[in-house]
C-alpha cells in the first residue's frame, strides 16, 4: 500500500494540493460578498432588499451549474474545466468590482454563482490519483482545507479593502479575488493531468443525463431531479413581489414555466441516455444501483445543506442570544467554519479506515443530536458550553461531508463527475429548504427542523449498500479494466 505523504508535492500530492488549493480560490472568489456588504452597501447605496437579492442570486445558479460542470469533467476531464472554470468565472467577478448600478452587480453576482460548482471537479479528480484505500482522506482533505477559502474570505477581503481606504476599498478586494483566479488557472493547466501516466480516462457514453442500468432506477432518477426544480422554484419566489420584490409577478410566472419546461425536457433526456435498458437488461458487470446516489443525496443535503444555513445565521443567532457584539458574535461563530479543516479529513479518513456505511450511520445520528442539543441553547446557558456545542455539532457536519465524498467516486468511475454534480447541488437544495424554513421559524424551531431532518437521513443510511469487490469500465480497446472498490 502507498504511502500518504501529506507534506509531499509530487505525483498524487502534487494533484491533491493544487487540487485543494483550486477549490480553495472558487470558495474564496464565490464569498467574497458577505464580508464586504457593509462597504458595497453604502458604495453603491443599496437597499437593504437590493442586499437581500445580491446574497440569493450569489447562490441561485449554483444548483444547476454543479450539474452542468460535473457532466463536463467527465466528458473533457478536470485539467481544462476547472482551469476554464477559474478563468472564465474571473470575468464577472472583474464585473462585479467595476458596478456602479445593483443591476450591474446583480447580474455579476448571479454569474458568479458558477463558479460554486468547482467543488465537483476536484472530486473526479482525486477519484483518478488516489486508490479507494486513501480515497476518503484525501477528498476529505481537498474538501475540507479548499472549504476554508469562505473562512478565508471573512477574515481577509476587509483587510485588504481598508488598505486601500475608502468607499471603494472593496473594489480592490473583490478584484484582488479575481486576479488570484485568473492566475491559478494558469497555474493549474499547466501543473495537473487527468491521470497519473499510462491510465485511462473513463468517459460516460453522453453527458447530457446520468447513466443508469435498470427501469427502476430510471424512475428513481426521474424522481431525484424534481427536489432541484423545487429549489430553483423557491428561490424565484423569494426574488419575487411578496419577497424581495426584484422579479414582477409575470417575470415570475415566465420563471417557473420556463423550470417546468426544462425538468420535462430533462426527464426526456434522461430517457434519450437510457432508452436501452427498457429493451433488454444491462449485463450484471456493468450495473450499479442509483438507489445508492439517492441515498448520498439525501445526506449530503442534511449535512452541507444545513451548514450553509447555519453558517449564516450563526453571528445573529449569538448576538441575539447572547448579547455579543458583531465582531465578538462573528468570532465565536467562525468557530463552527474553521471546523472544517480537520472535520472533513476526519470524516474521510474514518471512512476509509472503519467503513464507508458505519461511518455514515455514526456521523448521521451524531448530526441529529448536534441539532437537537444546539435547539435547546438559550442566553442562561454558560457561552463557552455554548461554543462547544456548536463545535461538537460542526464536526459531524463536517465530518458527514467527508464521509458523503468518501463514497461518491466507488459507485461508477466514469460517472464520477455527474454523480457528484447531483450529490453537491443536493447540498444546495438544503440550504434553500432551511433558509426558506428560517424565515418562517424561530431560532429553537429551525435547530429542531434541521435536527429532524437529520434523523430521516439517519434512517435511510441504513439503507446504503458497503461498496464491495469492483467496478468495471471499458477501454478504449474494448477491454475490461477492474477498479478495485474494497478488499
Amino acid at each position: 500500500m502507498d504511502s500518504f505523504k501529506l507534506l509531499s508535492f509530487n505525483g498524487k500530492m502534487k494533484t491533491l494540493h493544487l487540487s485543494w488549493m483550486a477549490f480553495f480560490i472558487t470558495f474564496l472568489v464565490w464569498f467574497n460578498l458577505a464580508p464586504l456588504l457593509p462597504m458595497i452597501k453604502a458604495s453603491l447605496q443599496l437597499s437593504d432588499q437590493q442586499v437581500k437579492a445580491l446574497l440569493v442570486l450569489n447562490v441561485a445558479l449554483t444548483i444547476p451549474a454543479r450539474v452542468i460542470i460535473g457532466a463536463l469533467t467527465d466528458k473533457l476531464g478536470p485539467r481544462r474545466v476547472y482551469s476554464s472554470l477559474l478563468l472564465l468565472c474571473s470575468i464577472p467577478c472583474f464585473v462585479f468590482a467595476l458596478a456602479t448600478s445593483f443591476e450591474i452587480a446583480a447580474i455579476a453576482r448571479f454569474l458568479l454563482g458558477f463558479i460554486g460548482a468547482g467543488f465537483v471537479i476536484g472530486i473526479r479528480l482525486i477519484s483518478e490519483w488516489f486508490s479507494y484505500r486513501q480515497l476518503g482522506t484525501a477528498a476529505g482533505i481537498y474538501g475540507g482545507w479548499g472549504n476554508f477559502g469562505s473562512a478565508a474570505a471573512a477574515f481577509t477581503l476587509p483587510t485588504i479593502a481598508l488598505w486601500f481606504g475608502g468607499e471603494e476599498g472593496w473594489r480592490w478586494a473583490i478584484g484582488f479575488t479575481g486576479l488570484l483566479s485568473v492566475i491559478f488557472a494558469w497555474i493549474f493547466f499547466c501543473s495537473i493531468s487527468d491521470t497519473p501516466k499510462g491510465e485511462s480516462y473513463y468517459t460516460p457514453k453522453k453527458a447530457s443525463a446520468i447513466e443508469i442500468t435498470s427501469k427502476r432506477d430510471f424512475v428513481l432518477l426521474v424522481v431525484c431531479k424534481l427536489p432541484m426544480y423545487v429549489a430553483l422554484g423557491l428561490l424565484t419566489w423569494q426574488l419575487g413581489e411578496s419577497r424581495i420584490n426584484l422579479f414582477s409577478a409575470s417575470i415570475s410566472l415566465i420563471v417557473y414555466l420556463l423550470l417546468t419546461g426544462l425538468y420535462l425536457w430533462q426527464i426526456y433526456e434522461c430517457y434519450k441516455v437510457n432508452k436501452a435498458v427498457f429493451d433488454k437488461p444491462v449485463e450484471q458487470e456493468s450495473r450499479y444501483e442509483f438507489k445508492q446516489v439517492a441515498i448520498l443525496n439525501v445526506l449530503y443535503f442534511a449535512t452541507f445543506g444545513s451548514e450553509l444555513a447555519v453558517v449564516s445565521i450563526l453571528p445573529l443567532f449569538f448576538i441575539e442570544t447572547f448579547e455579543l457584539s458583531p465582531v465578538f458574535a462573528g468570532m465565536v461563530a467562525s468557530s463552527y467554519a474553521f471546523m472544517n479543516l480537520m472535520s472533513r479529513p476526519a470524516g474521510g479518513w474514518l471512512s476509509d479506515h472503519i467503513g464507508r456505511k458505519p461511518i455514515l450511520i455514526v456521523l448521521s445520528f451524531g448530526l441529529a443530536l448536534g441539532y437537537l442539543a444546539m435547539a435547546y441553547i438559550e442566553s442562561s446557558w454558560p457561552l463557552p458550553l455554548a461554543i462547544i456545542v456548536t463545535m461538537l455539532c460542526s464536526f459531524f457536519v463536517q465530518a458527514g461531508e467527508g464521509a458523503v465524498f468518501a463514497t461518491v467516486p466507488l459507485i461508477q468511475r466514469r460517472l464520477t463527475g455527474q454523480i457528484s454534480g447531483m450529490i453537491g447541488a443536493y447540498g444546495n437544495v438544503g440550504a434553500v429548504i432551511y433558509l426558506t424554513a428560517l424565515t418562517l421559524l424561530d431560532y429553537q424551531q429551525f435547530f429542531m427542523f434541521v435536527a429532524a431532518t437529520s434523523v430521516v437521513s439517519f434512517a435511510i443510511s441504513f439503507m446504503f449498500k458497503e461498496p464491495t469487490g469492483h467496478i468495471i469500465e471499458i477501454n478504449a480497446d474494448g477491454s475490461k479494466r477492474k477498479i478495485d472498490v474494497a478488499s
